[in-house]
């Protein structure tokens, strides 16, 4: 057990980076909507996004991640950095590919004189799209990714019940040579089932 206590310390933060991210993904899904609603309002694009920094933060509070890039924004645009810029440094930062796509299309149509409010709104709706079929896939596969913890638990809980009920029935396999092996071998088998189980389960929804 001794290796994991190299790489559990790695999983548990990819696991609570992805569960930060899939936050910050739906609060800037929250914030484009905003903008998209303020920019039909006849907002300005720096105004619209002071005006989404105020109704972010009654909503999420003063600490929201959103809030906090929301809030950096409006500073960054009074010392008169480029939207376009600022937009680009968040996705980069955050990781999100529905950042990254929203940002190329809001550059392309604001420095083609497009139609951005059209532009923004048709992007907010396929984000909204794509937002609504990965909320019924978590809902399909919620029983499926129970079992799998049920079912990652009960190896464990099956060594120590007979252990408990009978002791020194694994005395050979953790004492001798053979049995050490052996039993780091199962043990390998099933991390690497626990890994495949979860990477089944983990289901991409493509922005294309």
């Amino acid at each position: 057990m001794a290796p994991l206590t190299v790489v559990a310390p790695r999983l548990w933060q990819d696991m609570l980076q992805k569960k930060r991210q899939r936050e910050l993904e739906k609060q800037f899904r929250e914030m484009i909507q905003m903008m998209s609603t303020a920019l039909s309002a006849g907002y300005s694009v720096d105004n619209a996004i002071r005006v989404c920094r105020r109704d972010l933060e009654r909503m999420y509070g003063s600490g929201g991640m959103i809030v906090r890039e929301t809030g950096y924004m409006v500073r960054q645009m009074e010392m008169n950095r480029p939207v376009e810029e600022l937009l680009e440094d968040f996705a980069l930062r955050s990781g999100l590919e529905e950042a990254e796509n929203f940002t190329r299309i809001f550059v392309i149509a604001r420095r083609s004189g497009g139609r951005l409010v059209s532009i923004i709104e048709r992007t907010v709706q396929i984000m909204g799209d794509r937002s609504q079929v990965k909320e019924e896939i978590q809902t399909l596969t919620a029983s499926k990714r129970f079992e799998q913890r049920i079912m990652n638990l009960i190896p464990v809980l099956m060594v120590l019940y007979i252990d408990w009920t009978s002791p020194g029935f694994f005395t050979v396999m953790y004492t001798t040579l053979l049995g050490r092996v052996l039993m780091t071998g199962c043990l390998l088998v099933y991390l690497a089932s626990v890994w495949l189980a979860q990477k089944i389960l983990d289901i991409e929804v493509g922005s294309g």
